[in-house]
């Protein structure tokens, strides 16, 4: 019996389902996160409500991996709910961790950590959630695409992963990290108003380059993450996706941050999945965006 080269295609693509998100229920088994005082190491702004905070931890630092994210909380007791930060960076050396985020308002948690300074100390627990599975990835063609503030979790990313990586980096306007991306591979920008790079969005960016990859890592806002996972189904390429959704309890209790997903949750029993606790990176075949 003869297997066409297309049916060929789906069994590797079933397989590959299979053996990522085995391993990412494995992981959860053994992951283990930690609630501790961390100490504020520096803070400096990058740009308009961009913050770039760095933390020092006692554990979470040597826990954490790429494309994971920590609950901070904050020193107003009449905000219960922490705020989900994804990471940065991670130096397990200096057991720092490093947040870049945005000022969702005034009044708000993000607002109070960004008049942190050094020798402030803030709650934290982490950390939470699948980061990206790097090993798919090892040693192939890589697009690491970030857009607004989904950009700071595919820098520790693209610092980690061992591959031939291209950053696609999607602006509004102003740019931030995109400088520190350029020590670690090649980087393509682009912009609403075209101020620098391609005008458009990071699809633009793509196809105005001629881009070409074997594997996709991506963050940003849910309209970037449709065309993305739109694109790598034409391609044929595998493609995780890191969900940007409100969170509540930060480790899949309260299900605040579900999302609708192409099967059956084990958890839940619906087409759900725990953006914080199954996610925050799910293969784009897994969820409906």
């Amino acid at each position: 019996m003869r297997i066409s080269q297309e049916h060929l295609q789906i069994v590797n693509k079933l397989f590959r389902k299979l053996k990522y998100i085995n391993k990412r229920n494995q992981g959860d088994k053994m992951a283990e996160k930690f609630e501790e005082i961390a100490v504020v190491v520096d803070q400096s702004s990058l740009g308009n409500g961009i913050y770039d905070l760095t933390l020092k931890t006692d554990k979470i630092a040597k826990a954490a991996r790429a494309g994971q994210f920590v609950s901070v909380y904050s020193n107003d007791k009449s905000k219960l709910l922490p705020r989900p930060i994804s990471l940065c960076g991670i130096n397990r050396d200096d057991d720092t961790i490093r947040l870049v985020y945005r000022v969702t308002g005034e009044g708000t948690g993000t607002e109070e950590f960004s008049k942190l300074v050094r020798g402030d100390k803030v709650r934290s627990l982490g950390p939470l959630g699948n980061g990206f599975p790097l090993e798919e990835a090892e040693g192939k063609k890589v697009f690491l695409m970030g857009g607004g503030i989904g950009v700071p979790p595919m820098l520790e990313t693209m610092k980690q992963l061992h591959a031939q990586k291209m950053a696609v980096l999607g602006y509004r306007d102003e740019l931030f990290l995109d400088k520190e991306f350029a020590k670690n591979g090649d980087v393509y920008i682009a912009t609403e108003d075209g101020s620098a790079g391609t005008k458009g969005n990071v699809m633009d960016a793509i196809r105005e380059n001629a881009l070409e990859a074997d594997v996709i890592f991506a963050c940003g806002p849910k309209p970037m993450l449709r065309a993305i996972k739109a694109y790598a189904l034409e391609k044929g390429i595998p493609c995780w996706i890191s969900m940007e959704e409100r969170m509540a309890c930060g480790i899949g209790a309260c299900l605040g941050c579900v999302c609708q997903s192409t099967e059956v949750d084990s958890h839940s029993h619906v087409h759900n999945k725990r953006v914080c606790k199954d996610g925050p990176v799910f293969l784009s075949t897994e969820v409906e965006l």
